[in-house]
């Protein structure tokens, strides 16, 4: 006698079983996973106090160092001092004027500078005639520091708006111009290669292949160049400022007021941040394919 073994039936999968039977996939969305929601709030929140961390630590150890008299408020104001400070400036109004001035200077100059230098480096990467008359002269203007420039602009423009706006511009020159300029001579010939087998002429090859290929070169030196701005802004508003944060910092100067002095150049580096983190939305929107690797 024949024992049959009763066959077990697998579980019936939706998604499966729709497939089978050719109707629509029907799939629930409407109920969020929270779980993950709450994972990513909980990295996000645990990722802004680890960057927060360190500077808190600071700020406490430096104002215990001044309150416990270890260093003069004089030599070294506490950050209580500073906050006052710039309580100060802006009563008074001289923050609100001259934040804007400083950066109408920085952005003229960096307009300038990066538009010359993108030229020049389009120019003499792309042509042999462009290398050869710029490259040369370049590569040996940028080892000289801007900073030594100041005297020769003073005696060329003056001490008005025309030296300081020159210092930065050409000081952002050499940045843009370097990076547009590895960029372009950077591109695989394969590929310029494959745009003259499709019939491209070399205007559409500049256009369509080497410019897109070179641009996250080309935005890496107008990030740098955004930077080196600022440094050169530093330089330029000591020649004569009669307006802006360096104006702020020669008067404090002379009055002896180091909290004004530190809170000046705080200006200075929160400044620089804010810029960096704009050149790097750009360079986001411009670049979306591009990966960020971050090494957990």
């Amino acid at each position: 006698m024949t024992r049959l073994a009763r066959a077990e039936t697998p579980p019936i999968d939706p998604i499966a079983a729709a497939l089978t039977a050719g109707g629509p996939i029907l799939v629930d969305l409407s109920q969020p996973r929270p779980a993950g929601r709450a994972r990513s709030h909980v990295t996000t929140v645990s990722r802004l106090l680890s960057r927060a961390l360190v500077p808190a630590v600071l700020l406490g150890a430096w104002q215990a160092v001044v309150d416990l008299g270890l260093v003069s408020p004089e030599t070294l104001p506490s950050p209580t001092q500073i906050g006052a400070a710039y309580g100060e400036l802006i009563r008074t109004g001289e923050l609100q004027s001259a934040i804007p001035t400083s950066l109408a200077r920085a952005l003229v100059g960096l307009l300038l500078g990066a538009t010359t230098g993108l030229g020049l480096g389009l120019f003499a990467g792309l042509w042999r005639v462009g290398e050869e008359l710029f490259d040369a002269p370049l590569q040996m203007l940028r080892t000289i520091p801007f900073i030594a420039m100041i005297p020769l602009f003073i005696i060329w423009f003056g001490i008005g708006e025309e030296a300081k706006i020159a210092l930065i511009f050409g000081a952002t020159i050499f940045p843009v111009y370097l990076n547009t300029y590895a960029g372009v001579r950077g591109v695989d010939q394969k590929l310029i290669e494959a745009a003259k087998v499709f019939g491209l002429s070399h205007r559409l090859i500049a256009v369509r292949v080497i410019i897109p290929t070179a641009l996250p070169s080309i935005l890496v030196g107008l990030r740098y160049a955004a930077g080196v701005s600022l440094l050169a802004l530093v330089a330029a508003e000591q020649i004569n400022a009669r307006a802006g944060i360096g104006y702020i910092l020669i008067s404090a100067n002379q009055n002896q007021r180091t909290d004004i002095i530190i809170a000046g150049i705080i200006i200075y580096a929160l400044l620089g941040i804010v810029i960096d983190l704009i050149m790097r939305v750009v360079e986001r929107l411009a670049l979306p394919w591009r990966p960020s690797l971050v090494l957990a």
